[in-house]
């Protein structure tokens, strides 16, 4: 099990919490929650122990699409690179769901 922390520049604030996905599934979840920082910030546990440059890449291509402005939370179950950006995608499609 590792912890880890990544900031990322943005501006975009998000208006609403969002959940997405179920660690239990040996998956992942994502919630995210609007903040009042100037970045940010993703705390990341994951079952996985040395994939922080993996992990770093592919939220560099999200924050680099997307430049939500938030405050992360994501436990991962050992989910892929793939997994990892679906559900980022799904929290995306989430934020723009008006019901």
């Amino acid at each position: 099990m590792e912890k880890l922390h990544f900031s990322f520049a943005a501006h975009e604030p998000i208006a609403r919490p969002v959940h997405v996905g179920v660690v239990a599934s040996g998956d992942l979840e994502i919630i995210m929650r609007p903040t009042t920082a100037k970045q940010s910030e993703l705390d990341i546990i994951t079952g996985s122990d040395g994939f922080q440059k993996v992990w770093q890449n592919v939220l560099e291509r999200f924050f680099a699409r997307y430049p939500l402005l938030a405050k992360f939370e994501i436990n991962d179950y050992g989910a892929t690179p793939g997994v990892v950006n679906l559900r980022l995608t799904q929290a995306m499609e989430a934020l723009n769901d008006e019901q």
